[in-house]
């Protein structure tokens, strides 16, 4: 992924990302170029979980495989209308704000039942944590969970390199920020609140 200097962010940043967007597209070109959306969980040590369900015929040729995890957060149209310097000078063109995540590594395949029950009980701890009432895994039958795993398969995806970019009007003048995130906060507020959390280091 290019990423100009002033776009470059923070691993912090990157973890954030990922985290709010709580899926990643999932590309492979081991059986011609593949794409599958997936919930995902980047972990503290490295690693990346996920689950396919088993009738995408996607994952069987995953297993050993190099991949590469595509997630995003709130994007935005920039107006040059938005810039200070449209009314100072008038060289200003339009552009695409957003923040991207690309996470390079080698996936692993597993059936094992214990294996995905810990993978799906983990995604569904990380998006249930912060509610009043929390479902787990565990308020359904186990007989229905058992079924309903027997559908799915888990990857795990080594992390080997991750690339953030936080393309947010970094190289524009005080001026001209200050006039994207006014608009920003009428029109696309998201987007304002992702432009604000965006690391510039």
């Amino acid at each position: 992924m290019y990423i100009a200097r002033p776009d470059r962010t923070s691993d912090r940043h990157a973890r954030e990302v990922v985290s709010a967007a709580g899926i990643a597209t999932l590309f492979s070109s081991i059986d011609g170029l593949r794409a599958t959306t997936l919930p995902v969980l980047w972990r503290d040590d490295d690693t990346v979980v996920a689950h396919f369900a088993r009738a995408n015929d996607h994952w069987h040729h995953l297993d050993g495989a190099p991949v590469l995890l595509v997630a995003t957060a709130p994007d935005a149209y920039i107006s040059p209308s938005w810039y200070a310097a449209k009314t100072e000078h008038g060289r200003v063109v339009p552009t695409w704000n957003y923040s991207s995540v690309q996470l390079s590594g080698v996936a692993h395949i597993t059936h094992d039942a214990d294996e995905i029950l810990s993978i799906v009980e983990a995604l569904t701890t990380r998006h249930e944590g912060g509610r009043t009432d929390p479902w787990a895994v565990s308020d359904a039958p186990e007989s229905y969970v058992a079924q309903q795993l027997k559908a799915i398969v888990g990857i795990t995806v080594t992390v080997d390199e991750a690339n953030a970019k936080a393309k947010w009007s970094a190289a524009r003048s005080e001026a001209d920020r200050d006039g994207v995130l006014r608009a920003l906060d009428v029109e696309n507020p998201s987007a304002a609140t992702e432009m604000r959390s965006a690391d510039h280091p």
